[in-house]
């Protein structure tokens, strides 16, 4: 079994900057190329298509890929898990390096297409190939990759299992463990069984919040906090603002559904709201309600701002990017004052997002709450479930798949530990059959 190499590139001591490297052989296979979102404040309405990839490297800002130059191997495929910029993000960057096709889910995929579209610096060329969750395509004589559906807080999120000589190696990043969730599909629990007993000799798992205890809540349970907070109260002429990631299109739906009961007219405001909810408008994933205005550049978000305040606050339900305080985000042009969009007392903000624990976005989104406040805005905060797999979810996947090895990854070294003391429990031994990795390191089994 020494021929498998797990090579963590990035994400291994940090939240986000994903990127694993799998060594079969002398076959790598690439999993995941995402961003460190607040290492440039490169949040959902920035872009960084102009930058130089040694640049966002130097600035810890995108994986540094150049480790694998040191390996013995060659790349046959990058496979990305769902279309989060923490886990695609780099792609536009550091793909081109390496003549292999890219596989995910047809969301991920075309998200990834954008990405590649917008850049500036870099062409990118590799084959895009979009797969359906049960799939398996063959990279190499010796290796597939097959996809198993899976929840997150994006549509269309997927594991990567990696057949080989050697077992199945299961890339597990991002996921939780929903059996009631709003928008898709149950995760395919029959298909990881049978992997389970078929023999996984590995798993790479997110480790981010393995720290909490319990399982995480259904995202049934945040439709329904957030639908409390819209229509649980008496104050209905006040105005209500709405954020929450513009990539979680189930809770879009849920807020846009809200407004329809509170006969108000829903506007989606932000460029990558009208990325993300147009993307799945234009695949099939939802469908548009008759009344919903989308508003993505500045120009228009400007102008509907005014006509909300000309028209009367109580008959819009504005859905807006900013949830973690950036300031150029259309929240922080509110708060800020840039936006002409009063806030009078009792005018209400619901953040349906959690605060991405990072010092930067905890600091931004204090200092946007502050100034709401100032302006006279009741905060509605934790409004919200996780994405991600708690304690318990993280011990079901475990007992389910029963990998012969496993890595945490995704996550600062507590939250490591945190998934070690979790495993250790279910009988793996620190060192052995449990692993810790940091960027830049290869654990060869």
């Amino acid at each position: 079994m020494k021929d498998v190499g797990i090579i963590a590139v990035g994400g291994y001591e940090e939240v986000g900057r994903n990127m694993t490297a799998i060594r079969v052989g002398k076959e790598i296979v690439i999993m995941d190329m995402g961003v460190r979102l607040d290492r440039i404040q490169i949040h959902e309405d920035t872009e960084m298509e102009n930058m130089h990839s040694l640049d966002l490297i130097q600035m810890g800002a995108i994986p540094d890929d150049k480790i694998l130059k040191n390996v013995d191997g060659n790349v046959v495929g990058i496979v990305c898990t769902h279309g989060h910029l923490d886990h695609i993000g780099a792609v536009p960057k550091l793909a081109h390096r390496y003549k292999c096709p890219i596989i995910g889910t047809p969301f991920t995929t075309e998200l990834i297409r954008q990405e590649i579209k917008s850049e500036r610096k870099f062409k990118v060329t590799n084959k895009l190939v979009p797969m359906m969750c049960g799939e398996i395509y063959d990279l190499s004589r010796n290796i597939s990759v097959e996809l198993i559906r899976v929840q997150h807080s994006i549509i269309d999120s997927a594991f990567a299992a990696l057949h080989t000589p050697y077992g199945i190696i299961l890339y597990a990043c991002d996921f939780k463990i929903d059996r009631t969730p709003t928008l898709g599909e149950l995760p395919d629990f029959k298909r990881l069984k049978q992997i389970g007993r078929d023999g996984v000799f590995a798993m790479i798992t997110e480790g981010l919040d393995s720290d909490h205890s319990g399982k995480t809540p259904s995202e049934q349970i945040a439709k329904d906090l957030v639908w409390d907070a819209l229509l649980g109260t008496e104050e209905t002429e006040s105005g209500v603002l709405v954020t929450t990631f513009a990539s979680h299109i189930a809770r879009l739906t849920a807020v846009i559904e809200a407004a329809a009961k509170m006969d108000r007219v829903p506007v989606l405001m932000g460029s990558s709201m009208e990325r993300y909810y147009g993307t799945a408008l234009r695949m099939g994933y939802v469908k548009k309600p008759d009344n919903l205005k989308i508003c993505g550049n500045r120009r228009a978000v400007d102008s509907t701002a005014k006509q909300i305040i000309r028209e009367g606050k109580n008959k819009y339900l504005p859905i807006v990017t900013g949830h973690q305080g950036e300031p150029g985000a259309v929240l922080g042009r509110i708060a800020s004052g840039e936006l002409d969009f009063q806030m009078e007392a009792g005018d209400k903000v619901i953040f349906s997002a959690n605060v991405i624990p990072n010092q930067l976005n905890i600091a931004n989104r204090y200092m946007c709450e502050t100034k709401l406040k100032q302006r006279g805005a009741r905060i509605y905060d934790r409004v919200h479930v996780s994405g991600h797999a708690y304690k318990e979810d993280h011990w079901e996947l475990l007992r389910m798949v029963r990998p012969e090895h496993v890595i945490p990854t995704h996550g600062t070294l507590n939250m490591h530990t945190a998934y070690v003391e979790m495993a250790e429990d279910t009988g793996y031994e620190f060192g052995q059959t449990v692993h810790i990795l940091r960027n830049g390191q290869e654990l060869t089994l």
